[in-house]
């Protein structure tokens, strides 16, 4: 290959990458991924609602009693973890419940 080629590409695959980067950087500062308990908000205005006691092991939505973050619960089907779902499905699981929650 020639080294012009190689160069080329080169300089296409950084500036490629710094483009990722960038689009990271701007959804954890714009709060997509910085701030859970926004998307969970937003998530419920759009027609989620949180359902209680049916999370699979380190699949929960956001923070439990015992730790402060989505995907850190440990134990299934954890009566104070929930998911969401659309509203109206969780009553139709086995062991879901729906709460009010303070936001």
């Amino acid at each position: 290959m020639k080294s012009s080629n190689l160069m080329l590409k080169s300089a296409i695959a950084g500036v490629l990458a710094m483009g990722v980067v960038g689009l990271a950087q701007s959804a954890y500062a714009g709060g997509m991924m910085g701030n859970p308990a926004a998307k969970t908000k937003k998530m419920i205005a759009e027609g989620m609602q949180p359902c209680f006691g049916v999370n699979a092991a380190y699949k929960n939505d956001c923070q439990s009693p015992g730790h402060s973050c989505a995907g850190q619960d440990a134990k299934t089907r954890d009566a104070s973890a929930f998911v969401l779902v659309p509203a109206g499905l969780c009553q139709k699981i086995e062991g879901g419940e729906v709460k009010s929650m303070k936001m």
